[in-house]
């Protein structure tokens, strides 16, 4: 990585920093799409950051918090205005309260990122606008030129350990928080397909299925917020029936659902479920972000087998995708 220029504008009231990178542009997109990505450059090295919520759309909302060496914990925000695949994209990045809602008290700046490319393979332009002299006085004091220099030095890491994200077609878990959870899988496939399969019931009854050996028997897909949904198993054999229901908190083809999530016949708190589908240079990215009651509910849930089980559907849905 080669830093081609930083330059701040009092009068304009810019900040904008210029860097090369010897990759592909939709290497550095995919950077910034995927959370698991963006986690390993974007906190300073003595704060690792960790996206609780990665919602890459036009008018999405991610969510991030940072850890300190003594384990204290800062929060952040982007509010996304804009998105342009793979060119650029536009967000609000602001401070936030631990429960993810604005922090007022603290400046908020829009940046622009634009990605082109160059003679050595690829182009980073970030330009951060700030509201008001003082503001960008008080960023500056806080060392955010500093925070970028790091931020596109881990950046570079990332984009060029081919390795790194080798198995990004396996479904991957993550421990976000002490009662949320991510899963992540990359399936190979454009995002209108993989939306379809997840919200037209005869096709969701064609992958949605885990390990080999079991039949979906009720696919009542919820189709509008409000609505609520209801996914039934059991073995070919006609045994080990179990099910799951819940109500759609959130709709947004074809990018993003939110549902509760309770097993049928077991009555207490449900789990919240956040999906969000993204393309990527390979396909698209579906993020699986769910959130438990209790950490115990938590580790018996996973202790099930669940990514596993996750991951023979969405194998399943990524080889039979071509027919759907």
């Amino acid at each position: 990585m080669t830093i081609r220029s930083l330059d701040t504008d009092p009068t304009a009231l810019t900040l904008t920093i210029v860097a090369d990178f010897p990759v592909p542009v939709h290497r550095l997109w995919d950077a910034y799409v995927d959370p698991r990505q963006l986690e390993a450059f974007w906190g300073p090295p003595t704060w690792p950051a960790t996206f609780t919520r990665h919602g890459f759309r036009p008018g999405g909302r991610s969510e991030y918090l940072m850890t300190g060496p003594d384990g204290e914990q800062t929060f952040g925000y982007w509010q996304f205005n804009s998105v342009d695949p793979p060119h650029g994209f536009e967000v609000l990045d602001g401070f936030a309260h631990a429960d993810g809602t604005a922090n007022d008290q603290l400046p908020t700046v829009r940046t622009v990122y634009a990605f082109e490319e160059s003679t050595l393979g690829s182009l980073v332009t970030a330009t951060s606008h700030f509201s008001s002299a003082q503001e960008m006085e008080q960023l500056m004091a806080m060392q955010m030129v500093e925070g970028l220099r790091e931020a596109l030095g881990q950046l570079d890491g990332v984009v060029t350990d081919e390795s790194t994200y080798s198995a990004s077609h396996i479904a991957q878990l993550q421990y976000l928080t002490d009662t949320v959870i991510r899963i992540s899988r990359v399936i190979r496939a454009p995002i209108d397909k993989v939306w379809a399969a997840h919200h037209t019931p005869e096709l969701v009854r064609q992958w949605m299925l885990g390990p080999d050996g079991w039949v979906m028997t009720t696919c009542d897909v919820a189709q509008q917020v409000g609505e609520s949904y209801r996914y039934e198993w059991e073995t070919v054999e006609g045994t080990d029936r179990f099910g799951f229901t819940g109500e759609l908190l959130a709709f947004e083809a074809p990018y993003h659902f939110i549902t509760t999530e309770r097993l049928l016949g077991v009555e207490g708190a449900s789990t919240t479920n956040e999906v969000n589908l993204a393309e990527v240079s390979q396909g698209t990215l579906v993020t699986t972000v769910i959130e438990y009651p209790t950490t115990e509910l938590r580790d018996v849930v996973i202790d099930t087998g669940m990514v596993s089980g996750m991951e023979d559907s969405y194998s399943r849905l990524e080889s039979n995708i071509v027919a759907f």
